[in-house]
C-alpha cells in the first residue's frame, strides 16, 4: 500500500512535548521534560496507591477470614502454583552420612517433581525418645564452589542445621535452585533478558516454594519427626522462601524469616529491587504490598527478624510490614505470637540474629524458654556435605523455567463458532483480569474520557497539510501529545478514515527527522538531521487523499524515555512488575487513551479509525484494539509472532499468544500483517477460514524488499 518512503513518514514518531503536571500533595516537583523524573513520580504514586489499599475493607476478624483463603489462592497463583503441581513420588535417596557425637547428617536428594532435584542435608539427633520437632532451613544466596563444582549453599549455612540438631530438632537444610549442586537460574529478568518469564507468569520463587512444600512432605514421612511441630527459617533469599512457605502451607507451625521481606515502597521507590534477583518476588498480578504475605501467616507464631543497617531490607520497610501485619494478629488476639527483632548490623548472618531465631523456635516448638548457651558453629568441610558424586543426566533444574508454568498450547483453529465464542470470552476475561488488571477500572467510563483534559497546543499549515497537536492525560503524571494531520481546509468530519500510528523508539527517532523538515522551530533547526524527502512524501499522500493521520508515542518513548542505560532500563521494567504491571501493558493503556482522545476531537468521533504500528508497537496497537470499539482496520508491521520475543504482559502466555490475539482482533477488525514469514500466522488465517469470516478479513503480506524485518 505504501512505498518505503511513505511508510517511514506514516510511522515516524512525533515529538511528545509534556506540559506541567501538578504534583501530588507532599510530592516533590516533577521536571516534566525528564523521562526519569516522570517514571519516578509514577512509581511513587502507584506504590502509594497499592500500599494504602493493602487491607482495605478489613475491619473485623470475620472480614479477614472471609477473604483469607482467596488471598492465599492468589498468592499461589502469583507463585505459579495454581493449579498446584502434582505431588509425584519424592524418590528420596541418601547418598552418604556424616557422623557427629550428637547427631548424624544424611546427605540426600529428592525430586519435588520428576527431574527437579533438591539436594539437602538432614540433621538427626542421636539422643531421642520419640518424634522430635523439625525445622526446615532454607538457604540464602551463598555460593560454595571449588574447581567449578558447586557444593550447594546448604554447606555455607550448615551451622544452623548443626545447632538445631544439637538442641533436639531434626533439621532439613535444602539447597536453592540457583546455588545448589545443580545450578539453575534465579536471574531471568535481572540480567538474562528473559522477560518472557513475566509473560509466562513464572518466577523462581514458585520453584523454591514448591520445593519447600515437598521438603515438608519429606519431613513428615520421617519417623523421627513430629509432623505437627515444624518450623521454618532462613535468611536473605532463605528469608523470602520462609515467607512463601509459611504463608501458603499451614503445616508450618512457627516461622522466623530473617532479612527476607520489606515494603513495596523500599523495593520500588527506594530501589531495593536492584539488589534482588527474581526469586524474591511473586509475579504481582493482584497488586499486593508485602504485609499481605505476612498476614497470611497469622495467627501462627511469626518472628520478623532483621538488622538495622541492611541496605536491601531497610529498617523502615521492615517495621512497616510488621506494623501492618500486626493489625491482623490483633484481630485474632494473637499479638503474643508476632515478634519484631531488630539487631545492629549490615545484611549479614550475625550471631544476634541466630540467637533470637533459636529462642523463638524453642518457645513455640518446644515450650522451652531456657537460655541459649552454645553458639552456632560450622563443624564440617563443605565436601563432607556434598550429595552428588555425578550430577544426574535427567535433571530439569537448569531448564525448569521452561516448564514450571505451562504455556497455553493450540493445535489448530476452533472447530465451531460455539467453541470460538467460548474461547473468545475466556480470553477477554483473562486478559483484563490477569494481564491488564492494573489498568484504572473506569477507563471505559464517560468520566474517564472527560478526564483526558484535552488541550490544543499546536495548529499550523505546511505544504497544504494542517497539523494540530492535542495534549491529553493518559495517567498521571503522563501527559502525552496526540498529533493529527490532514489536507488543509478539509472538513475533519468528512474524512474517509483516520489512521492512528503507535510509535516505538525507532519510529520516534525517524519522525524527529521527518517532522523537523516541516516544523524546525518545534523539532530542532539542524537541517542535516531532517528528512525533507520523507516530509514531502507524507504531505503528498495527505493532500492527494481524504485521509487523516495521527501519531502518539506512549510512555517511555521519545522525550518520556526513562533511560538509555541498560541496567537502569532493566530495573525500571522490574519495578513495573512489582506494581502488577509491565511497561508494555501500560503502553497499551496509553494507546487506548490516545484512541479515546482522537475520538474526542471535534469531528473525528465518527470517522473510521485505523491503527498502525511496527515491531512491539504493532502489538501495543493490536491489544488496544481489543478493548476499544469500532477499529476498522489494523496494519501491523514486523509484529512479533510470540510474546517470548516481546512485548511483555503479565501472565499472557498462560492463556494465549500473539497469533490468538490477532484472531481475537480479526473477528471485528480487518487486519493486515506485514511479515516475511506467513507461516507464523496460520492460527488467525485458519480461524478466519474455519469460521467463515470475509475472505480478506485477515491478510498476511510480505514486507517491502527495502524494509528490514
Amino acid at each position: 500500500m505504501m512505498t518505503r518512503r511513505l511508510f517511514r513518514a506514516v510511522f515516524a514518531a512525533i515529538f511528545v512535548s509534556l506540559g506541567a503536571v501538578a504534583p501530588a500533595q507532599d510530592e516533590p516537583p516533577i521536571d516534566t521534560t525528564r523521562g526519569d523524573e516522570l517514571v519516578a513520580a509514577y512509581f511513587r504514586r502507584e506504590t502509594a496507591r497499592l500500599s494504602d489499599a493493602v487491607f482495605d475493607g478489613i475491619e473485623t476478624l470475620e472480614d479477614w477470614e472471609a477473604k483469607r483463603e482467596e488471598h492465599r489462592r492468589q498468592l499461589l497463583e502469583m507463585l505459579g502454583l495454581d493449579p498446584m503441581p502434582e505431588k509425584t513420588p519424592l524418590d528420596s535417596v541418601v547418598t552418604g552420612t556424616v557422623e557427629h557425637d550428637e547427631f548424624t547428617v544424611e546427605n540426600l536428594h529428592f525430586q519435588s517433581r520428576p527431574g527437579l532435584y533438591v539436594t539437602g542435608n538432614l540433621y538427626v539427633p542421636k539422643d531421642r525418645a520419640g518424634p522430635l520437632p523439625a525445622v526446615l532451613y532454607v538457604c540464602g544466596h551463598a555460593r560454595v564452589k571449588e574447581d567449578g563444582v558447586s557444593f550447594g549453599n546448604k554447606t555455607h549455612y550448615q551451622h544452623h542445621g548443626g545447632w538445631f540438631a544439637r538442641h533436639g530438632y531434626v533439621c532439613l537444610t535444602i539447597d536453592t535452585l540457583q546455588l545448589g549442586e545443580i545450578e539453575g537460574i534465579h536471574h531471568g529478568t535481572y540480567n538474562h533478558d528473559m522477560w518472557w518469564w513475566n509473560a509466562r507468569g513464572y518466577t523462581p520463587a514458585g520453584v523454591e516454594a514448591f520445593n519447600c512444600i515437598r521438603a515438608i512432605d519429606l519431613l513428615q514421612s520421617r519417623p523421627e519427626v513430629d509432623g505437627g511441630r515444624i518450623g521454618v527459617t532462613g535468611r536473605s533469599g532463605g528469608g523470602a522462601y520462609s515467607w512463601w512457605i509459611a504463608a501458603i502451607d499451614e503445616r508450618i507451625t512457627c516461622a522466623v524469616p530473617v532479612a527476607g521481606i520489606t515494603s513495596l515502597h523500599n523495593h520500588v521507590v527506594d530501589g531495593c529491587v536492584e539488589g534482588h534477583c527474581d526469586c524474591m518476588y511473586m509475579v504481582n498480578t493482584y497488586g499486593w504490598d508485602f504485609p499481605m504475605v505476612a498476614a497470611l501467616v497469622a495467627p501462627r507464631p511469626l518472628l520478623i527478624s532483621n538488622t538495622d543497617k541492611d541496605g536491601i531490607f531497610p529498617l523502615d520497610g521492615v517495621v512497616d510490614v510488621y506494623t501492618k501485619a500486626r493489625r491482623i494478629y490483633e484481630l485474632y488476639g494473637a499479638t503474643d505470637k508476632l515478634g519484631l527483632q531488630i539487631t545492629e548490623g549490615p545484611h549479614k548472618d550475625t550471631q544476634e540474629l541466630r540467637v533470637h531465631a533459636f529462642v523463638w523456635m524453642n518457645r513455640f516448638l518446644k515450650q522451652d524458654d531456657s537460655l541459649i548457651e552454645s553458639p552456632a558453629i560450622k563443624l564440617f568441610e563443605p565436601a563432607e556435605l556434598k550429595v552428588f558424586e555425578h550430577l544426574p543426566e535427567d535433571e530439569r533444574n537448569t531448564e525448569i523455567h521452561e516448564e514450571f508454568v505451562a504455556a497455553a498450547q493450540f493445535e489448530g483453529p476452533p472447530a465451531s463458532s460455539a467453541e470460538w465464542e467460548t474461547l473468545r470470552n475466556e480470553w477477554r476475561t483473562e486478559l483484563r483480569e490477569k494481564c491488564f488488571r492494573s489498568w484504572p477500572a473506569d477507563v471505559e467510563s464517560s468520566a474517564a474520557i472527560a478526564d483526558l483534559g484535552m488541550t490544543e497546543t499546536l495548529q499550523v499549515t505546511r505544504d497544504g497539510v494542517e497539523l494540530t497537536a492535542w495534549r491529553f492525560t493518559s495517567q498521571t503524571p503522563y501527559q502525552l501529545d496526540l498529533y493529527v494531520a490532514h489536507k488543509a481546509g478539509a472538513d475533519a468530519r468528512q474524512l474517509d478514515l483516520i489512521v492512528l500510528n503507535v510509535l516505538d523508539q525507532k519510529g520516534w527517532e525517524s519522525f524527529v527527522q521527518t517532522a523537523g523538515a516541516a516544523l524546525p522551530d518545534r523539532f530542532g533547526a539542524d537541517e542535516a538531521a531532517h528528512d525533507s524527502e520523507a516530509w514531502t512524501g507524507l504531505a503528498q499522500m495527505l493532500t492527494g487523499n481524504n485521509w487523516g493521520m495521527a501519531w502518539v508515542a506512549p510512555r517511555g518513548v521519545g522525550p518520556t524515555e526513562w533511560s538509555r542505560d541498560e541496567r537502569e532500563r532493566t530495573h525500571i521494567r522490574r519495578r513495573f512488575m512489582l506494581l502488577g504491571q509491565t511497561a508494555d501493558s501500560m503502553r497499551v493503556y496509553d494507546t487506548r487513551r490516545a484512541m479515546q482522545a482522537l475520538r474526542a476531537i471535534h469531528g473525528l468521533g465518527e470517522v473510521p479509525l485505523w491503527l498502525q504500528g511496527e515491531r512491539e508497537a504493532a502489538a501495543w496497537a493490536l491489544y488496544a484494539s481489543l478493548f476499544e470499539p469500532e477499529v476498522a482496520r489494523l496494519d501491523l508491521w514486523s509484529l512479533p509472532a510470540t510474546h517470548r520475543d516481546g512485548p511483555t504482559f503479565l501472565n499472557v502466555m498462560r492463556f494465549l499468544d500473539i497469533p490468538q490475539a490477532v484472531a481475537l482482533a480479526g473477528e471485528r477488525s480487518r487486519i493486515r500483517i506485514y511479515d516475511a514469514d506467513a507461516s507464523a500466522w496460520r492460527y488467525p488465517l485458519d480461524t478466519a477460514a474455519q469460521l467463515g469470516w470475509p475472505e480478506k478479513q485477515v491478510v498476511v503480506r510480505a514486507l517491502p524488499a527495502d524494509m528490514p524485518e
